[in-house]
Order: structure tokens, then C-alpha cells, then sequence
């Protein structure tokens, strides 16, 4: 199982991913997010020159598609995750140049096989995460995209066909192990390609505790 860290800030947090085992490291560029890399000294020509053994995401909310290529070429990204609103057609235009992953985030009444079947032929990926949240206040909070620490609850997945590689998200933590596991049981994790970790892993908004990071990999991978 792989392992995507998202919300990286950090130049020297960054180095250390790959012997620690991470395969994805998301840098997000969502100005109102408290891990939007703008707030920190992370160089776009830095990180593109590094040419690290790993797989660098981008995470937009809703860009324009003149945005998001600016970033490819300044971080030398990978992926795209588009976390937004984005219509498949937009995914189309980003993915002629570029893998993308479709990031849905699902309330309590969305239907998954519903919300996700557009989106087949125009994307390369899904990431599955956590609905926006009932309340008025919180669901115009802004800063709520791309690390909010709420459960998923990856139940509702179970027996589903996806059928497309998928990211499982949505406030997992260091204890979750046992649980992520369990859910690898169920056939609709055959298309599972990566855990997503953000939020619970942190000392402070963007900055990752890699202690518990290297723990959680050892102990979901069985080290």
C-alpha cells in the first residue's frame, strides 16, 4: 500500500519523505488553506530540481487552467489533484498534459457511484474524503479544503465497484492503522492505490511530525 503525505510546507520535511517511504508528497495551492505553500518559504525551483524519488501532487480548489499549468512547470508536479468544483471537461484540458486525480468530498446523503460517474474518462485517478460539514458557519469556511481532520467513513464505500485507482482521505491518524487495514479486506479496495495523511500528522498547520509518519508507514505496511 502506498502512501500519499499531502500538505507539505517544508524543503527539509520534504527530502526525508522518500526514506521514510512515501510515494506521493501534495503541496497545496489554495490560498485560503493554512497549508497553502504561499505562506511559506517553499521554492517552486527548489522543489522542480530536486528531482525526488516520489511523486509530486498539486492540489487545486477550483483554479483556472492557466494556474495550474503555471505550478506544473514552476514545481515540476507530477499530479494534479483538483479539489474543487471542477467539471470533467476541466479535468480533460488538465489531463492532456498531465495525470489527474479528482478529489470528491462526500456529506452523509451523497451517493457515491452517482457523484463520481462523469468523471471516468477524464481523470486518472479519485481521492475519496470528507463531505462538507452541516453547519452554515463551517461550510463557508474556506480553509476547510485540503486538511480538515474529519473522518471519512469509508463504510459507505464497502461492496462498491469502482473501478479507477483511488486515494482513501479524510482525516486518517496515527491510530488508524488497524482500521485502514481491515478496510484493505473488502473488495472495493482492490482499486485502492495510496492512503492519504495530512492533518493528524502535524505539529502545527503544514508542518508534519515525521515520527509518527515513519510509524504509521512501518506499522501499515508491516514492518
Amino acid at each position: 500500500m502506498k502512501v500519499k503525505v499531502c500538505g507539505i510546507t517544508q524543503m527539509d520535511q520534504l527530502t526525508q519523505l522518500p526514506e521514510l517511504g512515501v510515494n506521493y508528497a501534495g503541496f497545496i495551492f489554495y490560498a485560503p488553506s493554512p497549508r497553502f505553500v504561499g505562506r511559506f518559504s517553499l521554492s517552486g525551483p527548489v522543489v522542480k530540481k530536486a528531482k525526488l524519488p516520489l511523486y509530486k501532487v498539486g492540489v487545486f480548489v477550483d483554479a483556472t487552467y492557466e494556474q495550474v499549468m503555471r505550478r506544473i512547470e514552476e514545481f515540476g508536479l507530477d499530479m494534479v489533484q483538483l479539489h474543487g468544483h471542477e467539471t470533467p471537461y476541466e479535468c480533460q484540458k488538465i489531463a492532456a498534459h498531465i495525470d489527474v486525480i479528482k478529489a470528491f468530498r462526500f456529506s452523509e446523503n451523497d451517493h457515491v457511484q452517482w457523484t463520481i460517474k462523469d468523471f471516468y474518462a477524464d481523470t486518472d485517478a479519485f481521492l475519496f474524503d470528507t463531505g462538507v460539514p452541516a453547519t452554515k458557519k463551517e461550510r463557508e469556511d474556506k480553509t476547510l479544503y485540503g486538511g480538515t481532520g474529519r473522518k471519512f467513513n469509508w463504510n459507505r464505500l464497502k461492496g462498491l465497484e469502482i473501478r479507477k485507482p483511488f486515494f482513501l482521505s479524510g482525516g486518517i491518524e496515527p491510530t488508524d492503522v488497524p482500521t485502514v487495514k481491515e478496510f484493505m479486506k473488502d473488495s472495493v479496495a482492490n482499486d485502492m492505490m495510496a492512503v492519504d495523511i495530512n492533518s493528524r500528522f502535524e505539529t502545527s498547520p503544514g508542518v508534519k511530525d515525521l515520527a509518527k509518519v515513519a510509524t504509521f508507514i512501518k506499522e501499515l505496511k508491516g514492518a
